[in-house]
């Protein structure tokens, strides 16, 4: 009888919405927002740009199919982050005409110091030098058709946030181009999974991809839109 009666009464509470809550299990990492630990990087070069200069890497890296695959044509803005020597940025600069323009994009003042010089060593007036932030390009506001990070992605510790960053300064229809080779991060590569799984989460769709720019099939091109 006693028995019935608590049962009745624990029902009540129940039906009331007296009853206590059952005990929350502790949240794990995961569900409480947890950062994921970063992807390993390698450390941005900073030795003589000279060495991107061989005789031969135009033909290597087939840069004016890379460059039609992305239309760079006249009176288009092109990015290049992660400058470097400014290789691709004058052959853009070339490609777009004085109509059009190039930001060379760099974290490293060595680097834009030697685009700068190199321009006007060359006689190039339409290339723009942006000393950027690791995860900010910091380029103008809806200002960019077209970008390219030739062989520089796997040096960037937070990749996520940098595509985030970039899509402010991207133009409808604007097309991202990554081109580096298969590796683990830390071995100046990485796998272009990462790359197309990080492109994603930056709110990026994959909608070509491209194996012509080195013979070994290593590299790998890809191009992304925004979604």
């Amino acid at each position: 009888m006693i028995r019935r009666l608590l049962a009745t009464g624990a029902y009540l509470l129940l039906l009331l919405g007296l009853a206590p809550a059952a005990p929350v299990p502790p949240q794990t990492p995961a569900a409480q927002g947890a950062q994921v630990q970063p992807r390993k990087t390698s450390p941005p070069y900073t030795g003589d740009l000279s060495i991107f200069e061989y005789n031969d890497r135009d033909k290597k890296l087939h840069v004016e199919r890379v460059m039609d695959i992305l239309s760079i044509v006249p009176g288009k803005t092109v990015a290049d982050i992660g400058a470097g020597s400014g290789w691709f940025s004058v052959r853009a600069a070339r490609r777009v005409t004085p109509s059009g323009l190039v930001y060379a994009v760099d974290i490293n003042s060595e680097a834009i110091q030697y685009i700068q010089q190199r321009a006007q060593r060359e006689g190039i007036g339409n290339i723009r030098v942006i000393r950027s932030k690791p995860d900010d390009p910091l380029l103008p506001a809806e200002s960019i058709d077209a970008v390219l990070l030739l062989k520089t992605y796997h040096e960037v510790a937070e990749p996520v946030t940098l595509l985030r960053n970039l899509r402010k300064a991207l133009r409808p229809n604007a097309r991202l181009g990554i081109i580096d080779r298969n590796g683990n991060g830390a071995d100046h590569g990485v796998s272009r999974d990462v790359v197309e799984r990080e492109a994603a989460q930056a709110g990026y769709r994959l909608v070509s991809q491209y194996g012509f720019v080195k013979s070994d099939g290593d590299d790998y091109f890809l191009v992304f839109e925004l979604r």
